[in-house]
């Protein structure tokens, strides 16, 4: 209650709980919204028509209600309609396009390739060879290749990109690793030298701990053909650096990289095949592989032995500091302290040189000298050092096995996939971590600082990266699939509804129905039978799991997925009570409906009146003759209505026959009757009257015998 939702048709309106009505005699549940207007109106939405209803993500606090039969919504939807239209268009062109394109083909190379992965020290996760499946056929497809690898933090992403590049680089192509820092560039390159020794491969690294004279021969080396796999930083996208015959690029921590860097990536070469790695996959580029223009591979599996992180969230407490640093300390391991800014680092030192004298301290930061830094590194990581004190340097893919324990200075200053990142330092071998997210004593958090700390808190379990993209995906909005703004909410018609509108127009475009009317747009049928079909609370007591049980039911039709859920019910909850098995053939009827292109059903105990959606009926020629069939029982309106008698005293009897009905116009709606409507079968001549009454004479009384009564076909009786 209170958050905002979407309507289909009425827009945005403000969510007030779920009421039991009693209509037309019978109890049934109703989802009610406030709206705009005078008197705060109001709308009750039956529980089995759920799916017209989405939330509205975030930005909560700026958004107006709309009115009730208000002209502002739907011209707002029509307007959001065509630029999707558009985007989805520009998609479809450019992932075509890639796939039109011919693309280098990669084969490993049998016994090396094998000896290459006996060489990793640890034991693949069924995702990691899922996904490094994925990425070895989409080198041999013989197209360029997009994917996405999304893998938590530590859960082995870089072997997939190591095995990607031994492929490609003894193939004869060149492969070049993009990392956002100077420290995991450095950290790769380390990798990918062990793991490429002793194969005819050359391995170099460009960042600006190179030395000039080593820089200018890497690049050299680049546009001769003499260096295969190349690991840097930004450096890499300089204008003069060139390839001789690159073949692969793999970006790590994309979330990093600006538009214009991910866009000067593709020039480098327009066939060239891409692997982009990252925990925390930015809104835009989780929206792009959701929707299929580019390729995913979900890495969920921890490895064997990982224990999820322990995280605390709270002000910051001198005594709980020292105690978390000294207790790290005195288990062998290290400890990081990320602070937001440089200006932040002296106060933090002198505390630690103050209360916390018993551990060694070593400060990392941006703007140290390259050598400096390096030297800092390489100290910290033989283990010279307890605490490295730091800003957000340490944030990509730094691997410490010995470091356990982080603490976190001002976490409401970080970003959420900053703070995962960050979290994901420590944690990396067999031994339980510890983080301490702490903000400043007595001072209120912002609504944003306090909606990331706790969605962080909330996933300590292990894989939550995905998870936690699709919070940032709700909480920031996916922004302009192919603008530069990454950010940014689509305010016109909330988050859900936005993604189905643009799926729905990329399926368009890749079928070529572009200028279908909106048949696939989300709509229900409404049903009024006077019958009670609800979930009672004596049935199912917690409401969020009513709630959870309407949505999922409002997606099922009638078939195999339905009996399945009833079964489900019997086994969580007991035998159903009536009003449930109600609910279940009334969802039954709502997909009869929908395939018979029914807008409303109202029954009653002398029968139904069915309204077309948008006044049109699906098949018309076989409606009507479906009609006809039926006599005086059933009478189709000139404004497409139709008119069905029955006797339905009982309100079982009412479901049970709208049920029938239903079938019978799904079939007549889908039936392939054409031509001019035959006429109802003529009822047989009634039998020859008497001998003695053929001829009556003037004058004469006789008897009269009534002939008998026949009934025809539709039941009427001819006297």
């Amino acid at each position: 209650p209170g958050d905002l939702v979407v309507h289909v048709e009425h827009g945005l309106g403000r969510y007030l709980g779920l009421q039991t009505l009693a209509t037309g005699g019978a109890e049934r549940d109703y989802l009610a919204l406030q709206y705009a207007g005078e008197g705060n109106s109001k709308l009750y939405v039956p529980v089995e028509n759920i799916e017209l209803l989405s939330r509205y993500g975030s930005d909560a606090e700026n958004a107006q209600l709309d009115r009730l039969g208000g002209g502002a919504w739907q011209a707002r939807k029509a307007k959001l309609k065509k630029k999707v239209l558009e985007i989805a268009e520009q998609l479809i062109r450019v992932a075509a396009e890639r796939r039109l394109r011919a693309g280098a083909v990669f084969n490993p190379s049998s016994g090396l390739f094998e000896e290459f992965c006996a060489r990793f020290p640890y034991q693949e996760t069924d995702d990691q060879l899922s996904a490094i499946a994925d990425v070895l056929g989409d080198l041999s497809a013989g197209r360029p290749m997009d994917r996405l690898i999304c893998g938590d933090v530590g859960f082995g992403k870089t072997e997939v990109a190591l095995r990607a590049a031994f492929v490609a680089a003894m193939e004869g192509a060149q492969v070049a690793v993009i990392a956002p820092t100077t420290l995991l560039a450095r950290q790769h390159a380390r990798n990918f030298e062990a793991r490429f020794r002793g194969f005819p491969l050359v391995v170099r690294d460009l960042s600006r701990f190179t030395s000039a004279k080593m820089a200018a021969d890497t690049k050299h080396g680049l546009r001769e053909g003499v260096v295969d796999v190349v690991v840097g930083t930004h450096a890499l996208l300089a204008k003069e650096l060139k390839f001789k015959r690159l073949g692969l690029l793999i970006i790590d921590e994309e979330q990093h990289f600006g538009v214009k860097h991910k866009e000067r990536l593709k020039e480098l070469k327009s066939d060239v095949h891409v692997l982009t790695m990252t925990a925390t996959p930015i809104p835009r580029t989780l929206q792009m592989a959701m929707t299929g223009v580019r390729e995913l591979s979900i890495i969920a599996t921890p490895p064997v032995d990982r224990l999820a992180i322990r995280t605390y969230v709270g002000p910051y407490d001198p005594v709980t500091t020292r105690e978390a640093l000294l207790r790290e300390k005195y288990r062998g391991g290290q400890s990081f302290y990320v602070a937001p800014r440089i200006a932040d680092l002296e106060g933090i030192q002198e505390f630690l040189r103050d209360h916390v004298p018993e551990v060694k301290v070593a400060t990392a930061h941006g703007q140290m000298a390259a050598g400096a830094l390096d030297e800092v590194m390489n100290a910290f990581y033989d283990g010279a050092y307890d605490v490295l004190l730091a800003t957000t340097i340490v944030e990509s893919g730094l691997d410490v096995p010995t470091a356990n324990t982080l603490i976190v200075h001002r976490a409401d200053m970080f970003g959420l996939a900053q703070l995962y990142q960050i979290r994901g330092r420590v944690g990396r071998a067999k031994t339980r971590a510890y983080a301490y997210l702490t903000t400043e004593p007595r001072k209120p958090l912002t609504p944003g600082a306090e909606k990331r700390l706790k969605a962080l808190a909330s996933l300590d379990a292990l894989g939550a990266g995905f998870t936690l993209a699709s919070h940032d995906l709700d909480i920031r909005g996916a922004g302009n699939l192919l603008g530069e703004e990454q950010s940014g909410h689509v305010r016109e018609v909330g988050f859900e509804l936005y993604q189905d509108m643009l799926q729905e127009a990329l399926e368009r475009m890749r079928s070529g129905d572009v200028d279908l009317p909106d048949s696939a747009e989300a709509w229900a049928p409404q049903i009024n039978l006077g019958v009670a079909a609800l979930i009672p609370e004596s049935y199912a007591a917690d409401l969020d799991v009513r709630l959870g049980l309407y949505r999922r039911l409002a997606s099922l039709e009638e078939g195999p997925d339905l009996e399945g859920f009833a079964a489900e019910l019997h086994d969580r909850f007991g035998a159903p009570p009536p009003e449930v098995e109600n609910l279940l053939k009334l969802i039954r009827l709502k997909g009869l409906c929908r395939r018979a292109g029914i807008a409303k059903l109202d029954g009653g105990p002398k029968g139904a009146s069915i309204s077309f959606r948008e006044g049109a009926v699906k098949n018309p020629t076989g409606v009507a003759a479906w009609a006809m069939r039926q006599g005086a029982l059933a009478r189709l309106k000139p404004d497409s209505s139709l008119v069905v008698l029955r006797d339905w005293e009982e309100p079982e009897a009412r479901l049970k026959g709208a049920i029938t009905l239903g079938r019978e116009l799904v079939k007549a709606a889908e039936s392939t009757e054409t031509g001019v409507l035959a006429p109802p079968p003529k009822p047989p001549p009634p039998p020859p009257p008497p001998k003695h009454l053929a001829k009556p004479k003037l004058g004469v009384t006789r008897t009269i015998e009534r002939r008998p009564s026949w009934r025809g076909p539709t039941g009427q009786v001819d006297r």
